[in-house]
């Protein structure tokens, strides 16, 4: 027993050694000693012992940290841009924490690296710290960890804190959850890629940076993206800022940075939070909430003519049960019934008007997918509440008499959903 009762007062000292140690880990942290920040960093991405206790130490002192992810197809220059912003931070005498996310290796499961090779903060200024991160396998361009280091950071008093994913695609759009802001970099040379990223990582943005906008193509990139803009635009909405920038030089960034302050004082305006603003959290939680209660209303076509569509369907054995034009939509609609649903042509009656636009852009093709509910009204407002990102600012009456309203393409995962109720 005595043997028991020694090796439980053991434990006990190692415990209060240990906690006394990360207390005073902590004490250095704040005061900005840049070996503890590493140290602590180094603990939390491990999940080495203690690593909780030393969480729970620096979130009980954070100061909140503007967080700025930068993100973006690969070459797009996102690390010379980082260390642009970062230079340009310190020079106004904000301290800098920077996060850049790296491939992880296929060997030993660690960053490459390349980004850290390529941004290196200024010799002896303490201002700037930057830390890679390996991806290992995480989705979305985000390292899993990384929230739990912005903590640690934010307990460093860094003020302002940019995090660089690995080069995405379309679908993957997590640093949207993690940031106050995300800047989008594109780059010229892209060629269909723009259009490629619509359905998910162009929806995410609060700023668009062409980068390397001194080669030839910057300017019709900066139209491609003005113009997808404009296809999903909704008056009073917020249209987030097109930044040309050169980041070898530093030519934009100031612009850069002044679009950033603008996109932070808006949200601030609307009343939006990151968290508010977890779009595709919202619409996993409200589509299960939902359960068996809607049901597949119609397909909505954009064609050119209705005339020259509607002969392919007949072939098909359907048939035109109705045809009406919408005026405050500028759409002629015609409906073919297709077992409990039906298909809808929608041909433009001005070429300005949301599907005119969408055809000058996309083509012919499908536009939207409509499922109907019970009660229109209440679920408009249970998805508002719910930080669901809505098109319409209100519930209106269209074709056949039936009341809607659309879900963003962001929400929805890539697809513009409408959400129709009884007339």
């Amino acid at each position: 027993m005595p043997a028991a009762q020694d090796m439980i007062a053991d434990v006990d000292r190692k415990t209060a050694a240990s906690g006394n140690e990360i207390e005073r880990m902590v004490a250095r942290l704040r005061q900005g000693d840049v070996r503890a920040l590493a140290r602590a960093i180094s603990m939390v991405e491990d999940g080495a012992e203690g690593a909780e206790t030393l969480l729970a130490e620096c979130r009980r002192s954070r100061v909140k940290a503007l967080k700025i992810g930068v993100t973006g197809p690969p070459g797009a220059g996102k690390s010379t841009l980082v260390d642009q912003m970062a230079r340009w931070l310190r020079g106004r005498g904000e301290a800098v924490g920077v996060i850049a996310i790296d491939p992880s290796s296929p060997y030993t499961g660690g960053a490459l690296l390349g980004d850290r090779i390529r941004m290196q903060e200024p010799v002896g200024d303490a201002g700037i710290y930057v830390r890679s991160m390996a991806s290992r396998g995480a989705v979305g361009g985000v390292a899993r960890a990384v929230r739990d280091v912005c903590d640690v950071m934010e307990a460093s008093g860094r003020g302002k804190i940019l995090i660089e994913t690995v080069g995405v695609g379309q679908d993957e759009v997590e640093i949207a959850r993690l940031a106050d802001v995300t800047v989008l970099v594109l780059v010229p040379g892209m060629g269909d890629d723009v259009q490629s990223l619509k359905a998910g990582l162009m929806e995410i943005a609060d700023v668009f940076v062409v980068n390397k906008s001194d080669r030839e193509g910057a300017e019709r990139v900066v139209a491609e993206i003005v113009g997808m803009q404009g296809l999903a635009s909704v008056p009073g909405e917020r249209v987030p800022a097109v930044v040309q920038t050169v980041a070898t030089t530093g030519e934009g960034v100031e612009k850069l940075m002044d679009a950033i302050a603008e996109s932070m004082d808006a949200i601030a305006r609307c009343g939006e939070e990151k968290s508010t603003r977890d779009e595709s959290h919202g619409a996993r939680e409200w589509m299960s909430e939902l359960g068996n209660e809607l049901r597949l209303d119609h397909l909505g076509v954009a064609v050119k003519s209705i005339a020259g569509a509607r002969g392919f369907y007949e072939m098909l054995g359907m048939a035109v049960a109705q045809e009406e034009r919408v005026e405050h939509e500028q759409v002629k609609v015609a409906m073919l019934p297709m077992g409990e649903s039906r298909l809808e042509l929608l041909e433009p009656t001005a070429e300005d008007s949301v599907i005119g636009r969408f055809l000058a852009k996309r083509g012919e093709g499908l536009h939207h997918i409509a499922m109907k509910v019970a009660d229109v009204d209440a679920m408009f407002v249970r998805l508002k509440e719910n930080g669901v990102r809505l098109v319409s600012d209100q519930v209106r009456r269209g074709a056949g008499g039936h009341r809607y309203f659309f879900v963003h393409p962001a929400s929805t995962g890539g697809v513009l959903l409408e959400i129709v109720g009884e007339g």
